[in-house]
């Protein structure tokens, strides 16, 4: 338990000082004379330089005047927002981060602040150790920011962002989302139908950070059986459970430092999110069948194709998970609005498949129209899945129409053919008769069904329990 933060505790013998660097320039923002006071005491004791005000106008005047590197600013000076004199601080000097005082009872308070630019939340009250962390926290995040711009410029080239593909005006937008998350440690949501390509951006997000020399290790938390899913993130100890025969380390232990990145989190069991945000509030983890807490030090970054918001109005999503993953967001935009870049995925899929196979393809105009025209539900997943097939069943260099799934070729057909009478089949009508017409022509495969169909594994299974749910 924190030790309230009194004159007595500066009582105590000066810490060790080996990971603080000297020189850290503080400001304490604060009405109560006795906290900006205690907290001036602690900086000093830890070797920091301090001062101290309670007026907002003198701050945005001495974090320029004394190069400041930290604030601690309290949320509850000012009846207006907060957040506005948040976003006069980083302009005035970038390079300074602010952690933000709060109460206990102040969570949304605490999403909002980081959202505005925040580094962090503390709440009162604190201790010498709490302050102690945060100066730890700051420190190393200033060090990584000054080594990173001595580093070679991000992955960003003209057709692209690392691994992602495409220079329309909003994958340019996305980028730079991308390039601004790499910065923080912040947790990041990320939106996007299936198949636009969501672990693509939580890769680029980490290669692009400070942290991308430590792990990443991806989570499909709609793929894992929901008696594994607590195992794997958390760990278990021996004799936890059944053919619990050893001890194993939980994925969040494993990424110490790294990135987990939570794939269609809103998948996860509604017991285990209450755990998850007790992990990602804390920063520590209990094993299954363990009695002792582990701290953790990884960045969150989470996925789904659910709406969320709707997840938590219907109680299926708890809300305070929600904001807590929900402090960075972005969303990936589907392959139907960004149709200017289909022909440069078709060439990057087609040199990706003449390395792999040592075939050269080409296609066709007739072919890049239909491409073009076509809606792609499974989005980016499905062209890159149609490209393969067509390479696959395709004897000379040239993809002709004629090479392409039936679902494209036939699309204009079918539609026009409709007599006026014709009964109109809704689209949940028509993905049920495609998925479960897949399945039954494959004899059960749903791993390649979803392939093929150009969508994931998880959402084919959700897919399927809906059906079930339903007859």
């Amino acid at each position: 338990m924190a030790t309230a933060i009194t004159p007595a505790t500066f009582s105590m013998p000066k810490p060790s000082l080996t990971e603080i660097p000297q020189g850290l320039n503080l400001l304490i923002v604060d009405k109560d004379r006795f906290v900006r006071e205690a907290c001036r005491d602690a900086a000093l004791a830890l070797g920091c330089r301090a001062s101290a005000t309670d007026s907002i106008d003198q701050a945005l005047w001495l974090v320029n005047a004394q190069n400041i590197d930290l604030i601690l600013l309290d949320w509850n000076i000012q009846h207006r927002g907060v957040c506005d004199f948040l976003h006069q601080l980083k302009r005035q000097r970038q390079q300074c981060e602010i952690v933000v005082m709060l109460n206990n009872d102040q969570v949304r308070a605490a999403v909002e602040a980081v959202r505005a630019g925040g580094f962090d939340c503390i709440c009162k009250p604190f201790g010498l150790m709490e302050i102690r962390l945060i100066v730890e926290r700051v420190s190393e995040h200033l060090t990584k920011m000054a080594e990173s711009k001595t580093l070679p410029a991000n992955s960003q080239s003209p057709d692209g962002f690392g691994d992602l593909i495409g220079c329309t005006r909003e994958m340019e937008k996305l980028y730079r989302l991308i390039d601004k998350a790499a910065r923080s440690r912040h947790p990041v949501l990320i939106l996007g139908e299936s198949g636009t390509g969501k672990e693509l951006v939580a890769r680029s997000i980490h290669r692009a950070s400070p942290i991308r020399e430590k792990p990443f290790i991806p989570i499909d938390c709609g793929s894992l059986v929901p008696t594994l899913i607590e195992s794997e993130l958390f760990g278990h100890v021996k004799g936890a459970f059944t053919g619990a025969t050893h001890s194993k380390n939980g994925l969040l232990s494993i990424a110490e430092e790294g990135t987990v990145f939570l794939d269609e989190v809103g998948e996860l069991p509604i017991d285990l999110q209450s755990k998850l945000l007790r992990a990602i509030q804390e920063r520590e983890i209990r094993p299954v069948g363990g009695t002792q807490n582990i701290p953790i030090n990884v960045r969150i970054l989470a996925a789904t194709n659910r709406d969320l918001e709707h997840a938590v109005v219907r109680g299926e999503f708890r809300r305070d998970l929600y904001f807590r993953l929900n402090v960075l967001t972005l969303r990936v935009p589907s392959l139907r609005e960004r149709h200017q870049d289909i022909q440069l995925l078709v060439e990057r899929f087609l040199e990706r498949e003449e390395k792999q196979t040592g075939r050269c393809h080409e296609i066709s105009d007739e072919v890049l129209d239909a491409m073009v025209a076509y809606d792609w539900p499974g989005n980016v997943r499905e062209l890159e899945n149609c490209i393969e097939q067509c390479c696959a069943l395709n004897s000379g260099p040239t993809i002709h129409i004629t090479d392409l799934p039936p679902s494209m070729v036939n699309k204009k057909n079918s539609v026009s053919s409709l007599a006026p009478d014709s009964r109109i089949v809704s689209m949940a009508d028509i993905e049920r008769r495609a998925i479960l017409g897949a399945i039954e022509r494959l004899k059960g495969d749903k791993l390649r069904a979803a392939r093929l169909l150009g969508i994931g594994k998880t959402t084919l299974y959700r897919k399927l329990k809906q059906y079930q749910t339903v007859h």
